[in-house]
């Protein structure tokens, strides 16, 4: 019982850091690039994982090998440079609560791509959870009254279905190293890798190239020099804390419940994060977010709480 309690907690301090994250960006905007925040934010979480990464290696027996290197590069660019860009970008044009809760729909992002990926069975109640989710996303857009800037949404859609796909490819791996191994080595892969466009944007040759291809927010992004006192703060938070420990916490909450139980994490992440953005930036909610956010829940209740049953279950046999 208390090894079941303690996961609880693990999961409520990880929803408590994940719902934080939008509005923390967001309050941040004016003191760091988005492309800036983005990459320092990864290798300082990177950074703090290593310790537990290397832990888990060793546990699971893992060597690391040149095939290994490869897949972490692949892998770490589409969580860093890809994933996460259009997560940054959304909460530039998006309000924090929407992010938030549109970027909390990639649990069953999971779950599809699973099923046409590793094969993995996709149900009734799957199914069901997609169609609710569907409807909540359109009620948050109310495409009636076009509140939002569609490129917010966009590009919030864009980052938790490709935080997903990395999600599924990660999985195999995180077999092998563990999850918290696979969550470090790939901020540190993807952060090395976009600081490594970022310095590029400094060159003529880099310069020309993004302005040729229309992606000049990599171009001239301060990296340390722009770093104030006053932003250094939200910086080790966004690192360390939410990128680092919050990591931590989903896996203690993980190996303490199990995979199913932890997915609330995602359930509790659309109430507190607006909750949040309402207390502290003072973001409105309209009424549609707060229809959209009450049809999301019902969705991902049906989508999560049988595996819960189930996994409670099996833990009640084996105990007899």
């Amino acid at each position: 019982m208390k090894r079941i309690n303690i996961g609880y907690l693990y999961i409520v301090l990880c929803a408590m850091i994940f719902s934080f994250v939008e509005v923390a960006l967001k309050f941040t905007s004016g003191m760091f690039h988005p492309m800036q925040i983005t990459v320092l934010r990864f290798l300082i979480g990177g950074a703090v994982l290593l310790p537990f990464a290397l832990r888990s290696m060793r546990a699971h027996g893992a060597r690391f090998t040149r095939a290994d290197a490869g897949f972490f590069v692949v892998l770490g660019f589409l969580f860093v440079c890809v994933a996460m860009t259009f997560y940054q970008l959304a909460v530039v044009y998006a309000p924090a609560s929407v992010v938030a809760v549109l970027f909390s729909c990639n649990p069953i992002f999971i779950t599809v791509l699973a099923g046409l990926i590793l094969r993995e069975p996709i149900r009734g109640n799957h199914v069901l959870a997609l169609c609710l989710e569907a409807v909540a996303v359109v009620i948050i857009i109310d495409p009636f009254h076009a509140r939002l800037d569609p490129l917010g949404v966009a590009f919030a859609l864009l980052s938790a279905a490709l935080f997903a796909l990395y999600s599924v490819f990660g999985k195999k791996r995180a077999v092998r190293f563990g999850g918290i191994a696979v969550t470090s080595l790939c901020s540190l892969f993807g952060g090395a890798e976009l600081l490594a466009l970022l310095l590029l944007g400094h060159t003529g040759i880099g310069r020309a190239l993004y302005s040729a291809l229309g992606l000049t927010i990599y171009t001239d992004v301060p990296v340390l020099s722009t770093l104030t006192s006053e932003a250094l703060p939200w910086l080790l938070y966004l690192g360390a804390i939410n990128t680092g420990l919050g990591f931590v916490f989903h896996m203690l909450a993980m190996e303490k419940t199990n995979a199913q139980t932890a997915s609330l994490i995602f359930f509790l992440k659309p109430i507190l994060a607006p909750l949040f953005a309402l207390a502290l930036i003072h973001e409105e909610i309209h009424l549609n977010m707060w229809l959209g956010i009450l049809c999301f829940l019902v969705g991902s209740g049906a989508a999560i709480l049988p595996g819960i049953v189930e996994a409670h279950k099996k833990q009640k046999e084996t105990a007899l």
